[in-house]
């Protein structure tokens, strides 16, 4: 498929980034910093860096500050607790360190090598991830953190979208989307009915928040909107990106996975419906500060969706 907005934020960098800041990483780290490459992906307006050392250490550093988002010193703060928290052996990296200084808020985590999967989707790699996804709901249930938020708790606004797209129906909503309003707004209602369980999902898995490591296995990135839900949930998650961009039988894989295979259809229907709205609903807000691309990729996500539920509500 082509033509899709990429996920990716508008970045600062490690030369950015205060001396104070630099020094605490070092101290982190072991090592004077010599190389910091950028890393694309992600919508996070804040430093993204893979770092190397003097003396041959490696670290993935992130920062940010009010300056570039109101909002994300507060998700790196989640994100920081939610990573420090998961199983030794989870398919995530490890949370070397975290501090705040002068406002900004710093993670250092272990260095994955690796890559994001190809886009369109390669069935291989989507059995990887899945396989990995899979792993991951066995570790974390019941979850290691059960103070988090349910999924339906964090989803209840953002699945509200149909009711505030009826309200103020956008001129360019689909028109199959206008005549189904109200059912549309019934199945998004079921499907947060439906976000109960006591596994750990990630919530926000994409192309862009995965390394495919050179051994094969999977890393899960980027953990800072995690909450407790089914454990069928990021498998749904990830299949929506690969509906985006194209590549593999979306349909088939849920039929073939226990994971899915095994939840019941119309609460996967209701789920897809709920992340539909949302998705149309916020494509149509401002852009918020440094993150110029998100507005269009949410745009993307929920015209590809549409289509799936569509289908799904034909059969």
């Amino acid at each position: 498929m082509t033509g899709v907005i990429s996920a990716s934020g508008s970045r600062i960098g490690w030369a950015d980034l205060p001396a104070k800041v630099c020094a605490a990483v070092e101290d982190i780290v072991g090592g004077e910093v010599c190389e910091a490459v950028s890393q694309p992906g992600g919508f996070s307006p804040g430093s993204a860096d893979r770092v190397r050392t003097t003396n041959g250490r490696r670290a993935f550093v992130k920062a940010v500050s009010p300056a570039q988002n109101a909002e994300s010193p507060d998700l790196h703060r989640r994100e920081a607790r939610i990573t420090g928290t998961l199983p030794p052996t989870a398919p995530a990296p490890r949370l070397l360190g975290t501090f705040e200084h002068d406002g900004w808020v710093v993670l250092v985590l272990e260095d994955v090598e690796g890559r994001h999967p190809r886009t369109p989707w390669e069935i291989g790699e989507l059995t990887a991830v899945l396989d990995a996804l899979d792993d991951l709901a066995r570790q974390a249930t019941p979850t290691p953190l059960p103070e988090l938020a349910s999924t339906a708790a964090q989803l209840a606004d953002d699945f509200d979208g149909w009711r505030r797209l009826a309200a103020d129906t956008p001129d360019d909503l689909d028109a199959w989307a206008v005549d189904q309003l109200d059912d549309l707004q019934r199945w998004a209602a079921r499907g947060l009915a439906a976000l109960t369980g006591d596994t750990l999902v990630h919530l926000d898995v994409r192309a862009d928040n995965l390394l495919l490591r050179p051994d094969g296995g999977v890393s899960i990135v980027d953990w800072p909107w995690a909450a407790t839900g089914p454990r069928w949930l990021d498998a749904l998650s990830v299949l929506v990106n690969v509906h985006l961009y194209g590549g593999v039988d979306v349909e088939a894989i849920l039929a073939a996975r226990d994971t899915t295979a095994t939840a019941d259809p119309g609460d996967l229907t209701g789920v897809l419906v709920g992340l539909t709205g949302f998705f149309l609903d916020y494509a149509r807000r401002p852009s918020p500060p440094g993150l110029p691309t998100l507005r269009g990729f949410q745009r993307a996500q929920g015209e590809s969706t549409l289509r799936w539920v569509r289908a799904r509500m034909r059969e």
